[in-house]
């Protein structure tokens, strides 16, 4: 599975709820800072195979890991 590449920020605790999710599913992520990204203006924004998902939306995650294991 390629790790989920996580847009976030030091100061936005959805963010950090959303990583703390990640290592207790135990889903590797790589963390990117937003700041750095244009176009990226909320967060988090997450990565999983191409598919973005803005928030911290734990059944959209879910189902995208699942569409990944599927192809």
């Amino acid at each position: 599975m390629e790790p989920i590449q996580v847009f976030s920020t030091n100061t936005c605790p959805y963010c950090h709820a959303l990583m703390d999710w990640l290592d207790e599913q135990k889903i590797p992520y790589e963390v990117i800072d937003a700041n750095m990204v244009p176009g990226i203006n909320t967060v988090p924004v997450s990565l999983v195979n191409g598919q973005k998902i803005v928030g911290f939306d734990r059944p959209a995650i879910l189902k995208a890991l699942q569409d990944v294991k599927k192809d």
